[in-house]
């Protein structure tokens, strides 16, 4: 759908005075002003120098540059990509610090080898974070701060809990932290793009199973139980869940920038006032809500209202610091977000829209892959053009909307870059000699979908094939668990990994996230990884669902993932029901074949094969009749090949 685009002026690019608790609102920057800038792009010398003239300026020695914005999004608009702009680097993840003569970037074991490539080691250290010698951040400045050395950072793009924590650290030190008025990369950034606020989509009660005026109740008596007068939601999946309104403003998300202020009587909406047409406000009122609209840059005098008015207000522990320091400590109470764990247990009409939404999905992937063998030998398909055709076959699906993110469209080498994105400058060739991984997915009015498929196209060896074979076995520990209610994500990310323990390797990346139903690809809870303390560990309960994608990956060489999305339900082999506890176990939503060339029958136990072969029968049974109503009997075909029974003599 094509919207006029509008433009968002963010709130870092207001001027802020931050006093104690309080923030003051100075006036907005005029982006008519941008026009008279020169807006050639400047080099990484002139970035950093500017940003170092400008720390000067500050009195601070240090300047902490996240990859978030000011929602704390994994996936950023276009115009926050402020981290990409002074490193770039792409990737989702990451801190840069800029010091008055270093600078450094930290980012986890899934970014290593991408930011190896695209940091100019010229001007920046990259710290590998999880390896042995490597410093952390803490670490690192407090080696090279001088005495009572100040650092700095925005308090929109710091996590409240983030900042009181290196407040500690740094506190401890002699060093002190502190929220800076404007942002420095802002100052510098000549030729920045501009936000946008498109147009936003209302979500029917067929695909969302719930009314707004439903999900607010629920809320408001989580506020009542703990005794709050209102909550502060800024999380933008959040939003969009709870007001069944969609958004495009970040690419392949659909959500809309905004804050909402809901108190036992009144939603308060912060965002672009212009959206809010009257088919929005129908959509209230179809909705059971009504909801105040505020321009987005008025959350901090709406938060101040309600201060005043002596209320007690509930932030989640992700909020930023300004939001926190909005409001005093005796009217504040901070806890893992309300929302985020209310949105995280699907409702059943969200939950059969997952599995539909999966099927239609799952037959344009097995599409692409018939596609693919039999056009592989013309040498003509790339990495590019692959993902542009599996985008093809998805589009043609019925309530396809858009991807879901940007496909890891991987072959070779290239696939041991875990969050690799092809460009012209990396495109591979795909071809018979090597693994290809496909880590791909889409929007769909009633469900988001993340597939990984990894094949070999010609004769794999030897080595390919045990690793392939041992992500495989975790993979299928994980899908046929059995488990008690609110088991902890963790027993899940070690029985994924066993099987590649027990001849020495691993991955490092989690082993699941949760996923939203067209919403974001990536939400928490639940979360499967070996940190047990992470805040989204909430353990599981019935219609959460998950990614299941343990993998392996050899430097130089090739990739293994294997990524299905799974939902909770109630167990049907738990007898002893865990002393009344409740028995849970997974139901697999994607329906895409594993490639058996690749396996080593001999790795595999019997029940892994009976489990495979199970899976693979409802694959045919449900995606081949779709591939026969697509007039697609030659890619049905295929997938009576791919799903054939595996037989050990």
């Amino acid at each position: 759908m094509k919207h006029t685009k509008r433009y968002l002026v963010g709130l870092s690019t207001l001027l802020l005075l931050v006093v104690g608790g309080g923030v003051a609102l100075g006036r907005a920057l005029n982006k008519d002003d941008d026009l008279m800038e020169d807006m050639t792009p400047k080099s990484m010398d002139a970035i950093l120098s500017e940003i170092r003239s400008l720390m000067q300026d500050y009195s601070i020695e240090a300047y902490i540059v996240p990859s978030v914005d000011a929602h704390n999004s994994e996936y950023m608009s276009l115009h926050d990509c402020r981290f990409q702009y002074v490193t770039n680097f792409t990737g989702s993840s990451g801190t840069a610090i800029i010091t008055l003569t270093q600078a450094a970037l930290w980012t986890d074991s899934r970014y290593h080898l991408q930011a190896e490539d695209q940091i100019d080691p010229a001007y920046w250290t990259l710290m590998r974070e999880g390896l042995i010698g490597v410093p952390t951040r803490d670490e690192w400045l407090t080696s090279v701060l001088s005495p009572g050395a100040q650092v700095g950072t925005d308090p929109f793009l710091i996590a409240s809990t983030e900042f009181e924590r290196l407040g500690a650290v740094l506190g401890r030190g002699g060093y002190r932290l502190i929220t800076l008025e404007r942002n420095l990369v802002d100052i510098v950034w000549n030729n920045r793009p501009p936000q946008t606020a498109e147009d936003l989509r209302t979500m029917p009660l067929e695909y969302t199973g719930k009314r707004a005026a439903e999900k607010v109740a629920d809320l408001r008596l989580v506020m009542q139980e703990q005794g709050a007068d209102v909550i502060v939601i800024s999380a933008l999946d959040e939003i969009a869940w709870l007001l069944n309104l969609r958004g495009s403003d970040i690419s392949y998300n659909p959500v809309f920038f905004a804050y909402l202020l809901v108190s036992h009587g009144n939603l308060h909406l912060f965002t672009s006032t212009e959206r809010i047409n009257e088919t929005i406000r129908e959509h209230f009122r179809a909705e059971g809500i009504s909801a105040d609209v505020r321009d987005y840059r008025d959350i901090l005098a709406g938060i101040e209202e309600y201060v005043r008015g002596g209320n007690r207000l509930i932030v989640s522990t992700a909020c930023s610091q300004a939001l926190y320091a909005a409001i005093p400590a005796d009217q504040r109470l901070q806890v893992y977000s309300v929302v985020a764990k209310m949105k995280a247990v699907k409702n059943p009409t969200e939950a059969a829209g997952m599995r539909r939404a999966h099927v239609r999905d799952g037959a344009a992937v097995v599409r692409y892959l018939h596609w693919l063998e039999t056009v592989v030998d013309g040498g003509n398909v790339t990495e590019l053009t692959g993902a542009a055709k599996l985008q093809q076959f998805r589009s043609e699906q019925d309530l396809f909307v858009d991807l879901s993110f940007t496909a890891i469209s991987a072959f070779g080498p290239n696939g041991a870059i875990v969050h690799y994105s092809p460009t012209e400058e990396t495109d591979l060739p795909i071809t018979r000699d090597g693994i290809y991984l496909i880590d791909s997915g889409g929007q769909y009015l009633d469900g988001t979908t993340d597939v990984t498929r990894s094949v070999h196209l010609g004769v794999p060896s030897a080595f390919q094939r045990e690793c392939f074979t041992r992500v495989l076995k975790g993979f299928l520990s994980v899908a046929s668990a059995v488990f008690p209610v609110r088991a902890s994500g963790t027993v899940f990310d070690v029985l994924a990994r066993k099987p590649l323990w027990d001849v020495g390797l691993d991955y490092g990346h989690g082993t699941g996230h949760g996923i939203g139903s067209f919403l974001g690809v990536h939400e928490y809870p639940p979360s499967f990884v070996s940190n047990s303390a992470s805040p989204s560990n909430q353990g599981l309960v019935e219609n959460m669902f998950s990614s299941n994608e343990p993998g392996f990956y050899e430097p130089g060489q090739f990739g293994v993932r294997i990524e299905d999305i799974v939902q909770v339900v109630r167990a049907q082999t738990a007898p002893h029901d865990f002393n009344g506890r409740g028995a849970l176990s997974f139901y697999t939503n994607t329906v895409v074949p594993i490639q058996r060339k690749l396996i080593d029958i001999q790795l595999l136990s019997p029940g892994e094969i009976a489990h495979l072969n199970n899976y693979h029968r409802r694959v045919l049974e449900e995606v081949g009749p779709l591939l026969l109503r697509q007039n697609d009997p030659d890619a049905y075909q295929w997938l009576v090949e791919e799903t054939k029974e595996i037989t050990v003599s």
